[in-house]
C-alpha cells in the first residue's frame, strides 16, 4: 500500500449525517431529562476539586508551588479555560447528539485516526482519573470511621493500612514514619507483599452493578448523593463564614504567577465532569435542547461554589495549616466544630460516589462508541437483554479501574487525568472551527458566540496551561507522551486492520446489492 492510501485511511471521516444515522438506531435506552443531565454535571464537577484537590492547590505538591488564597484567581483562569470549551461543546454536542463525546466529534472533522487517538486519551482522562477518586473515597471513609471509635470495634475504625492502600502508598508511609514494611503489610510465601485498597474495590464493583442495572437508575442514585453533597457544601459555606479571618488572606499569592498558574492545573482535575454531560447525548430525551443548558449551566453553577468554598476556607485557616487530604473537614475541626466535621466526611463520600459513577458511565459510553466504529473488538458492546445497557463495556471499565489502582501514583494520575483533558478540550474547540468551514449550512440548535474568536481563546488557555504545566510536572510529562505512543501500538496492530476489513465487507455488501437489482 502507498503512502497517499494510507494517508487517505488515517484521514477517513465519519458525515456528521452518518453519524445522526447512527445515533438514530441506537440500541441505548432514551430517559435523561435536563435535570438529569444537570445531576451527572454536578456530580462530575462538586466533589474531587472540593474535598480533595483545593488543599493541594492551596498548598503545593512535590512537583509545583501552591496558590495560597488566591486560589480563587486560579478558579477563574480554570474556568475561562473551561467556558470557551463548554461553549464548543454545547454547539457540537447539540448539532451532533451521539455517545461518544469529543471521540466522536473528532471523526466527524479530522478522521479515523484523530478520532482514535482522542477516544484513547478520554480513557486517561477517565479510567485513570477514577483512580485518584476511588482512592480519595477510602480516605474519607477511614475519617468517618474514626468519628465511631467508641462504638464500633478498633478493627473496623482503624483496619490495617494494607487494605485501605496500594502498595506504593504504604511503602511511603512506611518510609516516612520510620515502620518496618513487614511489620505493617503480609507476604505471600514470604516473598509477595499484599496489599490492596479494599474499600476502592468494594464501591467499584458496586457502582458497576448499579451502572448496569440502568442509566436511568444510576441518575437517581446520584441525585441523592448530589442533594447531600450540595447540603453539606452551603452549610459549610454559611457556618464557616461567620470564623473567616480576613488576615489569613494574607499574604494572597505566596508563590506569586507560579503558584496561581499551578493552581489553575491542579482545580482544573475537578472541572471536567461537564465532558460526561456529552457522552449521554444518546440516552437523552432532547439533546438538541438539553446538552447545551445542563453544560452552561453546570458549569455556572459549580463555579460560584467553588469560589466560595475558597473565600471561606482560606479565611478560616491559615496558610499553613490547611489540611491536604481532608481539607473542608479538617477545617471545621479547627473552629471547634468536630461534630461538623463529621457531616463534611458523610458529603464528601457522597460526592466523590457521584464522581465515580459520573466518571465510569463516561468510560464505558465511550468505549461503547469506539466499538460500535470497530476500533474494538464488537463482542465488547453487547446490550443486557433486560436492563438495555453495555454491561461488558461496564464491567471491563470497573475492571480497569480497580487494576490500576493497585500500582498507580494517585497524584500523577490526576495529573495524567489534567493532561488529557487539556488535550480534548482544545481538539473540541478545533472542531468547531473546522465543522462552521466544512459544513457552514448545517442546523445548529446552539452555537458558540464570537466565532471563531471564542474557539480561538479556548485553545490558547488550554494550551498555555497545559504547556506551562510541562516545566513543572516531570513525572507525568513523560508518562502522557507515553501514553500516546502505545494508542498509536494499538491502533496500528488491531484497529486499523480492522477499519479496513469493515471498508471491505461494505463494498462486498454494496456490489451484492447492486447485482440483486441488476437481476
Amino acid at each position: 500500500m502507498d503512502i497517499k492510501q494510507l494517508c487517505r485511511n488515517l484521514l477517513t471521516k465519519k458525515s456528521p449525517d452518518e453519524l445522526l444515522t447512527t445515533s438514530k438506531k441506537s440500541e441505548l435506552k432514551k430517559t435523561l431529562n435536563v435535570f438529569d443531565l444537570i445531576v451527572i454535571g454536578i456530580g462530575a464537577v462538586v466533589g474531587t476539586g472540593i474535598f480533595t484537590i483545593i488543599g493541594t492547590a492551596i498548598q503545593g505538591g512535590p512537583e509545583g508551588a501552591g496558590a495560597g488564597p488566591a486560589i480563587i484567581i486560579s478558579m477563574f483562569l480554570a474556568v475561562i479555560a473551561c467556558v470557551f470549551s463548554a461553549l464548543c461543546y454545547s454547539e457540537i454536542a447539540a448539532m451532533l447528539p451521539v455517545a461518544g463525546s469529543a471521540y466522536t466529534y473528532t471523526y466527524a472533522t479530522m478522521g479515523e485516526f484523530m478520532a482514535w487517538m482522542v477516544g484513547w486519551i478520554l480513557m486517561l482522562e477517565y479510567a485513570i482519573g477514577n483512580i485518584t477518586v476511588a482512592c480519595a473515597w477510602t480516605g474519607y471513609l477511614t475519617q468517618f470511621l474514626k468519628g465511631f471509635s467508641h462504638i464500633l470495634p478498633s478493627f473496623v475504625t482503624n483496619f490495617p493500612i494494607w487494605l485501605r492502600y496500594d502498595y506504593r502508598a504504604v511503602a511511603m508511609l512506611c518510609d516516612k514514619n520510620g515502620w518496618d514494611m513487614h511489620d505493617k503489610v503480609p507476604y505471600l510465601f514470604n516473598t509477595i507483599p499484599l496489599s490492596v485498597n479494599l474499600p476502592a474495590i468494594f464501591i467499584v464493583l458496586v457502582l458497576t452493578l448499579l451502572l448496569i442495572k440502568g442509566v436511568k437508575e444510576s441518575t437517581r442514585f446520584a441525585s441523592i448523593m448530589v442533594g447531600v453533597n450540595m447540603f453539606m457544601i452551603l452549610s459549610f459555606i454559611v457556618v464557616g463564614a461567620f470564623y473567616v479571618k480576613p488576615e489569613n488572606w494574607t499574604p494572597f499569592a505566596p508563590n506569586g504567577f507560579e503558584g496561581i498558574f499551578m493552581g489553575a492545573f491542579l482545580i482544573f482535575f475537578a472541572y471536567i465532569g461537564f465532558d460526561a454531560i456529552s457522552t449521554t447525548a444518546e440516552e437523552t430525551e432532547n439533546p438538541q435542547r438539553d446538552l447545551p443548558v445542563a453544560i452552561i449551566g453546570t458549569l455556572v453553577i459549580c463555579t460560584l461554589l467553588y469560589v466560595c468554598v475558597a473565600l471561606v476556607l482560606t479565611g478560616i485557616v491559615p496558610l499553613g495549616s490547611i489540611d491536604i487530604q481532608a481539607p473542608i473537614a479538617h477545617a471545621m475541626r479547627a473552629i471547634g466544630k468536630d461534630w461538623f466535621a463529621g457531616l463534611i466526611s458523610i458529603g464528601a463520600l457522597c460526592a466523590l460516589t457521584s464522581v465515580l459513577l459520573i466518571y465510569q458511565l463516561g468510560t464505558t459510553r465511550i468505549l461503547y462508541a469506539m466499538s460500535r466504529d470497530r476500533f474494538l473488538p464488537k463482542s465488547l458492546r453487547l446490550i443486557h437483554k433486560k436492563f438495555r445497557t453495555p454491561h461488558v463495556l461496564t464491567w471491563i471499565s470497573g475492571l480497569i479501574v480497580i487494576v490500576c489502582a493497585l500500582f498507580m501514583d494517585l497524584n500523577i494520575s490526576a495529573e495524567l487525568c489534567n493532561f488529557g483533558t487539556f488535550t480534548s478540550f482544545i481538539i473540541i474547540c478545533i472542531a468547531v472551527l473546522m465543522l462552521r468551514k466544512s459544513d457552514p449550512d448545517r442546523e445548529r440548535p446552539f452555537k458558540v458566540p464570537f466565532c471563531p474568536w471564542f474557539p480561538i481563546f479556548g485553545i490558547i488557555a488550554c494550551g498555555g496551561l497545559m504547556l506551562y504545566s510541562f516545566k513543572s510536572l516531570k513525572t507525568s510529562s513523560i508518562y502522557f507522551p507515553l501514553w500516546l505512543l502505545i494508542g498509536v501500538l494499538i491502533y496500528a496492530a488491531y484497529g486499523y486492520g480492522q477499519k479496513r476489513l469493515e471498508e471491505q465487507k461494505k463494498i462486498k455488501m454494496q456490489i451484492k446489492r447492486e447485482k440483486i437489482k441488476s437481476v
